[in-house]
């Protein structure tokens, strides 16, 4: 079992900046990649960003390419995702995740955090 705890949301204003942090307990060993989900309200949860915890691939949306950067920190079991000129769009609750094979499926993923909120102002 893998245990995740997301932390770091909030609210920012347009065009800020916030980092969520998920940290990771378990068997984090099993897990080779760990990811970043966002469900806004009433929508399905999309795929943010990705990356294995050796070697540092990384993977984008689109939607957040340029703006988002994740990263690990493997001595602490935490993952990273910094997000800059953040837009309303981005408000949704944030998931990390952690999963046998880095990917931008959902369903790829055996284990999720329980969520943190990031709402950003208009």
């Amino acid at each position: 079992q893998v245990q995740l705890v997301e932390s770091g949301g909030g609210l920012v204003q347009a065009g800020g900046s916030l980092r969520l942090s998920c940290a990771a307990s378990g068997r984090t060993f099993s897990s080779a990649a760990m990811g970043w989900f966002r469900q806004a309200q009433g929508k399905e949860r999309e795929f943010v960003a990705a990356i294995r915890w050796s070697g540092g691939n990384t993977y984008y949306a689109d939607s957040v390419k340029g703006r988002f950067t994740i990263s690990r920190d493997n001595a602490k079991n935490t993952l990273y995702l910094q997000m800059s000129s953040l837009k309303p769009e981005a408000t949704a609750v944030y998931y990390c995740a952690a999963g046998e094979y880095i990917s931008r499926f959902r369903d790829q993923y055996d284990y999720w955090g329980q969520g943190t909120q990031v709402t950003v102002s208009s």
